[in-house]
C-alpha cells in the first residue's frame, strides 16, 4: 500500500529501513501512468515502505533533492538516499530496481 505524505512528514518517513517515495504532481501524465504500477509493486514487495508526495505541495523536498522532472522516485535505506530515478518505467523495471 502506498501512503500519501506531506513535506512535514517526509524527514521522519525516510528514516525507515527501506523506503520508496514516488514524487509526483496531480497534473503530470506520466505520474498518473506510473501510480498504478507503484501500487501493484507495493503489494508484491514487502521489504519496502511505499510513500508518495505531491511536489507542488512540498517545494522543500523538491529543492532538497533537485527534482526538476517528475515522476521522480527516491529510494532510501536507513535514512540515506541510495537511488534517484526520473521518468516513467514498467512494472518489471521498477521491480528490478527494488530487488
Amino acid at each position: 500500500m502506498v501512503k500519501e505524505i506531506n513535506q512535514d512528514e517526509f524527514a521522519n518517513v525516510v528514516k525507515g529501513k527501506k523506503v520508496f517515495v514516488d514524487c509526483y504532481a496531480p497534473w503530470c501524465g506520466p505520474c498518473k501512468m506510473l501510480a498504478p504500477i507503484v501500487d501493484m509493486v507495493s503489494e508484491e514487495i514487502t521489504n519496502y515502505e511505499f510513500y508518495k508526495i505531491n511536489v507542488d505541495e512540498a517545494p522543500k523536498v523538491a529543492s532538497q533533492f533537485g527534482i526538476m522532472s517528475i515522476p521522480t522516485l527516491l529510494i532510501f535505506e536507513n535514512g540515506t538516499k541510495v537511488n534517484q530515478i526520473t521518468g516513467f518505467m514498467s512494472k518489471e523495471e521498477l521491480e528490478d530496481i527494488l530487488k
